[in-house]
């Protein structure tokens, strides 16, 4: 077809300038340079002292590769005998070992001498004699030896001690040794049964709450009106204020409220999962597929119509997903907030680490490592079946 002469010949389009595009990528270099240039000075990086002074800290490695799991415990025989105080009747034994441990009296007042006679124990061993107070505290009061037939005898002076029902134990040293549990171990497995309870606690808590406000908190779902979209905009508002703020020091907040313990570990716990869950619970519900909710509002169906058939079946899979890896970042995160009292397995590794004690704190490390990896074999698997 001939070009008429009327029409105005297409403008050809107009190419960049020769070396344009390398002098934005060179200006853009240069100030990411600048960037970092600052970065490293500001935090303050120092590769020579990572490479000459690693030996200070071989120690602390040392022994965090080798946690204290097992101790070697001598071989005892234990036994004890109740007093009361100040007439008080005697409490019951409450160790029943071998041997029989009798008072001459069962009833005394402090600074009296009372005579402890042990018969039945091993013969020729050393016997270490304590006195075990009604809060429980042990104090090592005197010693002693059994004879060749098991018995012996010794005399001893009340301590001045609170309490009325109080207990005298005679520990009989015997040869050997066997291999046992560690102290560290024993408590690490008790708090990290605490832990691992105190996330899931503090995740159902926040779960209640987390998935109504997820549907306030959903675009889609409030812009229907002036109204919805302003209570949209407050619960978005109180997702981001509630997320800003770090876990721990919610956690300080709630140990000086309730108290030091487990509680206050749950509430910090709670209080951020909820706008955690909550923004991820809305933003699912924000790119769910909106065809059945158009259909579904053609058919004049109220809100409650539109959220039961049209966006819950599209929401359920990702929310349980959703929910699981929060509670295995609770875990994670719950050891952190015991180190503000918010009870857990950090309460106890905040100990050692205060008291250099390397291998026991490694013990608690590894606890937390173990726990995490098998809850995300089992959330993984619980994913894959669900979701």
């Amino acid at each position: 077809m001939r070009q008429n002469a009327a029409t105005p010949l297409p403008r050809a389009p107009e190419l960049p300038r020769p070396g344009l595009g390398a002098v934005r990528v060179l200006a853009w270099l240069v100030v990411l340079g600048l960037i970092y240039a600052y970065g490293w000075k500001v935090t303050q990086i120092d590769l020579v002292e990572l490479a000459t002074k690693w030996s200070l800290a071989r120690p602390l490695l040392v022994d965090l590769i080798r946690p204290d799991l097992i101790a070697r415990e001598q071989l005892t025989q234990v036994n004890d005998a109740g007093i009361g105080l100040d007439g008080t009747v005697a409490p019951p034994a409450e160790l029943r070992g071998p041997g029989r441990l009798t008072l001459s009296t069962t009833s005394a007042k402090i600074g009296d001498r009372v005579t402890l006679v042990g018969e039945g124990f091993a013969p020729s061993r050393p016997v270490e004699l304590i006195w075990r107070d009604q809060a429980g505290s042990t104090a090592t009061i005197g010693r002693a030896m059994t004879d060749a037939s098991g018995r012996f005898e010794a005399t001893i002076s009340i301590p001045d001690v609170i309490g009325t029902e109080h207990h005298l134990v005679a520990r009989v040293l015997l040869e050997g040794t066997r291999l046992v549990p560690s102290n560290a171990l024993r408590l690490t497995l008790f708090r990290m049964v605490e832990t691992v309870f105190l996330a899931l606690m503090g995740t159902s808590m926040a779960l209640v709450l987390a998935v109504p406000l997820s549907f306030l908190g959903a675009k889609n779902l409030m812009s229907r009106s002036a109204l919805s979209l302003s209570i949209y905009y407050l619960v978005r508002t109180f997702f981001n204020i509630m997320r800003s703020i770090e876990p721990l020091i919610l956690a300080t907040v709630f140990a000086v409220w309730v108290g030091i313990g487990p509680f206050a570990g749950v509430m910090a716990l709670a209080l951020h999962s909820i706008a955690s869950l909550g923004k991820l619970y809305s933003e699912q519900i924000e790119s769910i597929d909106p065809g059945p909710i158009e259909a579904i509002t053609a058919t004049g169906a109220s809100m409650l119509q539109i959220v039961r058939y049209a966006v819950v079946p599209q929401i359920v899979p990702p929310f349980i997903a959703f929910t699981i890896y929060r509670w295995d970042i609770n875990v994670r995160m719950s050891t952190v907030i015991g180190f503000v009292g918010g009870g857990g397995l950090g309460f106890l590794l905040i100990q050692y680490i205060n008291l250099l004690q390397w291998r026991q704190a490694a013990t608690a490390v590894w606890a937390i490592t173990l726990v995490v990896a098998v809850m995300d074999y089992l959330s993984s698997s619980v994913r894959q079946k669900v979701v």
